[in-house]
């Protein structure tokens, strides 16, 4: 496993209630992106980045004993939380595989519906994975993936926080940031018959839950996926960087609360 697979299982191995962490819209978002598909009886379909299996569950019981369901994730712990659901429910259809998402090889001409819920942000090389998904779907089948907009989850101010160093900082949510942005990838992998739906949303967030939020390495890691400059990183400059998001918390802050958008788009296309 790579450092940056470490980093993803790390962070999504500690969050031990996915589906009710507060103020989630977990649940929420797997739902409407599952009904952005019309999966039939006897399909076949595979979840990326599966999770607890809010997609792949679903889709299984959409399916049918005729069709069926492969959910894939890197993450064990997430895999665990998605094995003890179906430990109640009654669903032969369904397979759980640890794998990365992203380098995984599967065969072609193989599914009517890819999904991948909120994660493609994180997948390091998103035309690649896009075009692997297209040789995977059969003839018509469905890609259906959320992605959070580029100015949602205050990323300008990491992004501007980050600004003094030497090379410009690529934040995780930029490579799909824009319905435009969404439409281009797909189409350069071959799809059609694409459609991004932006769903508006936000929440009220206060100045010292935001300051409280620490820009540790791993953390720096995470929001710009890996970049090596991240590596070489002196004490100094992690705290020229804490430093410049606490100014920027506090300059943008209203009353001493900071509106932050968490805005979606549901994302489908054809082969």
């Amino acid at each position: 496993m790579n450092d940056y697979e470490q980093l993803i299982t790390g962070f999504y191995g500690r969050r031990t209630d996915y589906d009710h962490e507060p103020g989630t819209t977990h649940p929420h978002k797997a739902k409407r992106l599952l009904e952005t598909v019309p999966l039939q009886l006897g399909n076949s379909v595979l979840d990326l980045a599966t999770g607890t299996g809010l997609v792949a569950i679903a889709a299984a019981e959409q399916v049918g004993p005729t069709g069926q369901v492969t959910g894939i994730d890197l993450t064990p712990g997430m895999l665990n939380q998605a094995r003890r659901k179906l430990a109640n429910l009654d669903l032969q259809n369904l397979e759980l595989i640890q794998a990365n998402a992203e380098t995984i090889s599967l065969p072609d001409n193989q599914f009517d519906a890819i999904f991948c819920c909120e994660a493609l942000v994180l997948f390091q090389d998103i035309p690649i994975s896009l075009q692997k998904w297209h040789r995977w779907l059969n003839p018509s089948g469905y890609v259906a993936f959320t992605c959070p907009a580029g100015n949602a989850y205050i990323s300008a101010i990491y992004k501007q926080a980050c600004a003094s160093l030497p090379e410009p900082m690529i934040h995780l949510l930029e490579a799909l940031g824009t319905p435009q942005r969404c439409h281009q990838l797909l189409e350069q992998s071959g799809f059609q018959n694409i459609k991004v739906v932006v769903e508006q949303s936000g929440r009220d967030r206060t100045l010292s839950e935001l300051q409280s939020f620490e820009l540790v390495p791993d953390r720096l890691k995470l929001l710009f996926k890996g970049h090596p400059q991240i590596q070489t990183l002196s004490p100094k400059q992690l705290e020229q960087i804490q430093a410049a998001y606490q100014a920027e918390i506090v300059q943008q802050a209203v009353d001493d609360r900071l509106w932050e958008s968490t805005t979606t788009f549901f994302v489908r296309a054809q082969k």
